[in-house]
């Protein structure tokens, strides 16, 4: 992807020039930002040197002006920038010229928001609040960019950080692909199917696997960390917080290990297996289990906060927005549950066992069902908003994602849907021969998406 060139909107400038600079110093004037990275909303600090001593420094973005500072006696100087919202990701050139000196330095800032694990964040809010390419007037001109075989069926769902997409498959190995060409980037070997989705923090990949251990891998190369071994299989996609990883596994534990050297901190023991993956959110962890009850459990300690029991086994992952719990069972059901205490706040029967992992985003939750229909509540009172369902479609298993006012879902007979989250008026779609059991990652202007096929898939605008 050639690097995207626009220019940002003036934030606050003020043309004040200073009359007492000094003649330009001998060294070349430079400017460090920090942090060089990040996504549309974020701020990063100019930090510049080498210019004359008690001049105003002007700053621009892609030949804009974003404002000024002046310099010390030493010729430095320092400027907060804000990224506008509709800044498209990319790099984006960073210039800072002396007013009396006419010195220039230049460095790059550049626009990426990462998905760093299932379904967005540890919240498992599904919901990418940063995306501004992939809207409803633009997502219908979405095609294939690359795709990527892998040895086995698909089943975990993308993480994208860093430029790399990370996806675990059936054939035992974990893969590290360029987000962008989908070239292989590393592979790592486990002893059994992948099944759990990556999570992605500080520069370690986190993964579980069939053969009933968890990994840490070094990002940027695949070189294995430590592994920690339970007593069942560990399907659950982890959650990582603040130097801890949580995860479930199917000798009925749920585990928090130390993040760096994957020593044991403390394991909670439920009566059935635990595939769903946890949600962490201010010093609680949500995660459901087959014995048909969703936990709430002390970060710190693993003790029990409470508990709800639901109607059929609690596969599916919780999700947390604004002290609300959502998740689904198999029983059919969506329960919104008070993050505090577990009470029932609302709950909505389906036509069929609910797999799928909510997404929140902007008060509404979205959340398939084995009925067929994806469905869109009012977030505070469970009122349905809309629900639409493919013609001769199988279940959504799938976890919908939310990104730029586009809502993406995936059916069993291999079709993806956009529809728009408004309204559930559907935007554009594609069709694979495969089933999609991947939950989507919507960043950056591309739809990443794993096949039962296969293959990984990543679709963009032409």
């Amino acid at each position: 992807m050639r690097p995207i060139r626009l220019l940002l909107p003036l934030l606050s400038v003020l043309l004040c020039v200073s009359t007492s600079a000094t003649p330009a110093r001998a060294d070349d004037p430079q400017i460090v930002l920090s942090p060089s990275v990040g996504p549309p909303t974020s701020r990063f600090k100019i930090s510049g040197t080498g210019f004359g001593s008690n001049e105003t420094v002007f700053f621009y973005a892609d030949g804009g002006l974003v404002g000024y500072a002046y310099t010390d006696d030493a010729g430095e100087t320092k400027k907060k920038v804000y990224v506008p919202e509709t800044t498209p990701p990319g790099y984006h050139s960073i210039d800072a010229v002396g007013q009396m000196s006419g010195l220039v330095a230049q460095s790059w800032f550049m626009v990426r928001a990462d998905w760093v694990d299932f379904h967005f964040d540890s919240r498992n809010s599904g919901h990418n609040p940063y995306e501004n390419v992939l809207r409803p007037l633009t997502v219908s001109g979405l095609v294939v960019d690359w795709t990527y075989p892998t040895g086995g069926a698909i089943e975990s769902s993308p993480a994208v950080a860093g430029g790399a997409v990370y996806v675990g498959s059936d054939d035992g190995n974990v893969y590290a692909l360029n987000a962008f060409t989908g070239a292989l980037l590393w592979t790592y070997r486990t002893n059994d199917a992948v099944l759990s989705s990556p999570a992605v923090a500080g520069g370690v990949v986190y993964v579980g696997s069939r053969d009933g251990r968890i990994y840490a891998l070094n990002a940027s190369s695949g070189v294995l960390l430590w592994k920690y071994s339970t007593g069942g299989s560990v399907n659950s996609s982890p959650a990582v917080v603040d130097g801890v990883v949580y995860f479930g596994s199917a000798d009925r534990r749920i585990y928090a290990l130390n993040a760096i050297s994957g020593t044991f901190l403390w394991r909670y023991e439920t009566l059935g297996f635990v595939v769903s993956s946890p949600a962490v959110v201010d010093g609680v962890v949500y995660v459901g289990s087959d014995d048909g009850k969703v936990y709430a459990l002390d970060t710190n300690s693993g003790l029990e906060l409470w508990t709800y029991q639901a109607v059929g086994i609690v596969r599916p992952s919780p999700t947390v927005a604004d002290g609300v719990v959502y998740v689904g069972s198999f029983g059919g059901n969506v329960y919104a549950l008070d993050g505090s205490s577990g009470v029932l706040l609302w709950g909505y029967l389906t036509g069929g066992p609910v797999l799928s992992t909510a997404a929140v985003a902007d008060g509404v939750v979205y959340i398939g069902s084995s009925d067929g229909y994806v469905y869109a509540f009012v977030a505070n009172s469970g009122v349905l908003l809309w629900k639409w369902r493919l013609a001769s479609a199988g279940p959504v298993v799938s976890s919908p994602a939310v990104a730029g006012g586009v809502a993406y879902a995936t059916w069993d007979n291999g079709r993806v849907i956009a529809l728009r989250a408004s309204s559930g008026f559907p935007l554009w779609g594609y069709s694979t021969g495969n089933f999609w059991t991947s939950s989507p990652a919507v960043t950056n202007g591309i739809l990443y998406l794993g096949s039962l096929g296969g293959s990984v898939y990543a679709f963009h605008l032409p």
